[in-house]
């Protein structure tokens, strides 16, 4: 029997909105056996160029990502959603090992279940180099803090 993962669909405005903010909540934390929890046993994702099948390759995908991007940080934002299934856009900040930081740009379809779990992950990400002072996002690591800018207030 599945564990619940509300808010359930079908989605409203609201309960849409706040799944992609438990969501990205769950990604700043950066753990990836917190993380893997909100994705049915055999979720399945297309990050990037790289295809990810059920939790156990999610844990080791995840695990890599925080160890390659330091000090990662990450606003996400709805833009769109239809019964179970949601269009979200986002954009992340992270620096490598020497020192040089980026900011990724993405959009990501998502499609639930019933019980609440992430079944499908499309995602397609774009890197774009950055200076140490373009970035924008400055919170201690973990959950972006309420009053933080939006990725619209932001201009992204």
């Amino acid at each position: 029997m599945s564990t619940q993962r509300p808010p359930l669909p079908p989605f409203t405005l609201e309960t849409a909105t706040e799944k992609v903010r438990m969501a990205e909540d769950g990604w700043n934390s950066r753990d990836p056996e917190k993380v893997v929890l909100a994705y049915t046993v055999d979720s399945f994702w297309r990050n990037r160029a790289e295809f990810v099948r059920g939790r156990e390759e999610i844990v080791a995908f995840l695990t890599r990502k925080w160890r390659r991007e330091l000090d990662y940080r990450l606003v996400k934002e709805l833009w769109g959603f239809r019964e179970n299934r949601m269009a979200v856009r986002f954009a992340y900040e992270w620096r490598d090992d020497s020192g040089n930081w980026f900011r990724s740009y993405g959009n990501e379809n998502w499609e639930f279940d019933a019980h609440g779990l992430m079944r499908r992950r499309f995602a397609s990400i774009n890197d774009a180099p950055i200076h140490e002072s373009e970035r924008r996002y400055h919170w201690p690591l973990g959950r972006r803090p309420d009053d933080h800018p939006s990725l619209s207030d932001l201009g992204f």
